[in-house]
């Protein structure tokens, strides 16, 4: 197919054959034997000198856990453009680095206008991480036997302390690593912990329905049903049931499109215990521990860990 390609291209436009991709928009792809490897530490180092953070100590983990970032009116400012440019840039390394939505997807880019003290120290904090974690990737390993397209979706709970919105969060699996992720803070104000999963449910189920069609125009088509793990039975029940629905028509009527979804044998929803729930780290602030067995549970590795 690549080959099909490249010639029909070569027909119709003047350009040579530089062989495998090495570098692409400041995305670095190594490709080996055992799989494909992507990742940006070139971009990343120029960020951390950038902002003149290449002395700093590093650390293991972007976000200290509990902690909350809210608008702070009577805080000392910082420099608004400059919080900007950082978020900004930090916002491009999510390309290759789910390990970094939550950080700055879900906090800091809430506060780009009057950002103070407290969010600009947050910043440094991820950037410290950044530093120590430079060369980490997603690898696609070679061969893997689990190939079929799989997801995890997670959210918090009123998370948010200016308006109590919750973020939703996940992160679809093929083969060996993460193809597709996100951390956003939802629409509306959630009820209860089952309405606030049941949202994020659905926004993964949106977002299943766009990547089983891209892989059904390249080839790949999913013939059953896209997985969907949760660990919340309740919202489980919710989207399954229809006698539970008397008990939640306050939810706005979109959100039980994810039942059509589930009738139509697009998705299937399946429980996962809070421990391997991999969307977790799109929603919440974790412990060391728990954030590194995600990490890896996303196939993020280390560069220098590929042979």
């Amino acid at each position: 197919m690549c080959d099909e390609f490249k010639k029909s291209i070569i027909l119709e436009f003047d350009m040579s054959d530089l062989g495998k991709m090495k570098y692409f928009l400041g995305v670095e792809v190594k490709q080996c034997p055992g799989g494909i490897f992507i990742c940006q530490r070139r971009y990343a180092r120029e960020v951390i000198a950038r902002f003149g953070m290449e002395d700093s100590n590093a650390v293991k983990n972007p976000i200290v856990p509990g902690t909350k970032l809210r608008k702070d009116e009577g805080g000392v400012k910082v420099d608004e453009t400059q919080f900007k440019q950082l978020v900004g840039s930090l916002m491009y390394l999510t390309v290759t680095r789910p390990d970094l939505m939550y950080g700055v997807i879900s906090l800091l880019s809430r506060f780009m206008s009057n950002p103070t003290t407290s969010h600009w120290l947050a910043a440094k904090m991820i950037l410290r991480y950044l530093k120590g974690t430079t060369d980490l990737g997603i690898f696609y390993r070679k061969g893997e036997n689990n190939s079929k397209l799989m997801a995890y979706t997670d959210s918090d709970y009123a998370g948010d302390l200016d308006d109590r919105r919750s973020t939703s969060g996940f992160a679809f699996m093929l083969g060996s690593g993460a193809v597709s992720w996100a951390s956003k803070k939802q629409p509306v104000v959630a009820l209860s912990t089952t309405e606030a999963k049941y949202i994020a449910v659905l926004l993964c189920a949106c977002q299943c329905v766009w990547l089983r069609r891209v892989l059904k125009k390249i080839g790949f088509e999913e013939k059953s049903g896209t997985v969907i793990l949760c660990d919340n039975s309740s919202t489980i029940q919710l989207s399954k049931n229809p006698e539970f629905h008397g008990k939640s028509e306050h939810i706005d009527v979109r959100f039980h499109f994810l039942r059509e979804l589930l009738n139509d044998g697009v998705v299937k929803l399946s429980y996962c215990t809070s421990e391997n729930q991999v969307a977790d780290i799109m929603t919440n602030p974790l412990k060391l521990e728990q954030f590194e067995k995600l990490r890896r549970m996303l196939g993020m590795t280390n560069i220098n860990d590929i042979s």
